[in-house]
């Protein structure tokens, strides 16, 4: 049985020599599969009628190897946990059924994300050492949804899917992801946010990056003052200080304002705000942006006088 590693993953456990910015506390694992995805995400290199390399996810690589190998040497990586990311294909459900059955002796948490599958296999899942699950409607606006996603699975069955992890495996634990930049609006984004944290989810953001060979390779990525925006109003809701009914939109649905000024941001904001937000032991590092330059999520805080930078820029 194959599987695919994170390329930095794989540099952490001495499977591939190479220099690294910054180490991987989460061992990113991926579940191989010689077709594509089912799913037509515009976005991802996966997708159905992508022709972008099947080692690519995001802007990272994954290299296949051995699973045999790969869980003789993941124990010299060091890693938190593991996070195993999945491709939509029939047999999805054994084959990560059995993956996790060779993960268990390592001992390790581990986070699945993973398309919507029936409670049954959440209970599974549960009973082999998964603590977290991974939703993927990264869409942040029912709007966009149908032509950015091309999926399976509609607007409402994801949210469904929501519901059943958080009944599974109880609140904080099912993570929504949203991806920013596909074509959503501020207010449509920070509502999404608020519908999560309502019903008892959480949010990990990531900046869209286009990946040759697919549908949005041509499509600009965020600005960064943007998405520091978009992770300011999540802290604030997240944390239960404002509400999208709070913040201030212009005629576009762009965020013009969170309802404080930059003196009571800044005394609420703490800069972990702005590294990766994902499972427990999750840095990311380098998933959406290139090293050296400023990334969207730092895989660890940038610092106390960040936040001040980040205020003065967006206000």
């Amino acid at each position: 049985m194959m599987i695919r590693v994170s390329y930095g993953t794989a540099i952490a456990m001495g499977l591939v020599k190479a220099k690294m910015f910054a180490k991987p506390t989460t061992a990113y694992l991926m579940t191989y599969h010689e077709g594509r995805c089912r799913n037509n995400c515009a976005f991802c290199p996966q997708a159905r009628e992508s022709w972008a390399d099947l080692k690519k996810l995001s802007r990272i690589t994954w290299p296949a190897f051995d699973v045999e190998q790969v869980i003789e040497r993941l124990p010299e990586g060091g890693f938190a946990r593991i996070c195993l990311q999945t491709v939509d294909y029939p047999g999805l459900v054994s084959d990560v059924l059995k993956l996790l059955d060779q993960f268990q002796p390592l001992g390790l948490p581990v986070s699945v994300s993973i398309t919507p599958v029936d409670k049954e296999a959440l209970e599974e899942f549960k009973s082999r050492g998964v603590d977290y699950i991974g939703v993927g409607l990264d869409a942040a606006s029912e709007r966009i949804y149908p032509e950015i996603k091309d999926s399976l699975y509609s607007w409402d069955e994801m949210w469904c899917f929501t519901a059943d992890v958080i009944d599974v495996f109880g609140e904080g634990k099912a993570l929504v992801h949203l991806i920013i930049g596909l074509g959503e609006t501020d207010r449509e984004a920070v509502e999404t946010i608020a519908k999560a944290y309502s019903m008892g989810a959480w949010v990990s953001l990531f900046a869209f990056t286009p990946i040759r060979g697919t549908r949005l390779e041509s499509a600009e990525p965020p600005s960064l003052k943007r998405y520091r925006k978009i992770q300011v109003a999540h802290y604030l809701i997240k944390e239960g200080l404002a509400g999208p009914k709070d913040f201030e939109f212009d005629e576009k649905g762009s965020l013009v304002g969170f309802g404080m000024d930059a003196d009571e941001l800044a005394s609420v904001l703490p800069p972990e705000i702005f590294a990766t937000h994902g499972c427990p032991g999750c840095n990311r590092p380098y998933y959406n942006e290139r090293p050296k330059k400023e990334p969207y999520n730092f895989p660890e805080s940038p610092g106390r006088e960040y936040v001040r930078r980040v205020i003065d820029s967006i206000l």
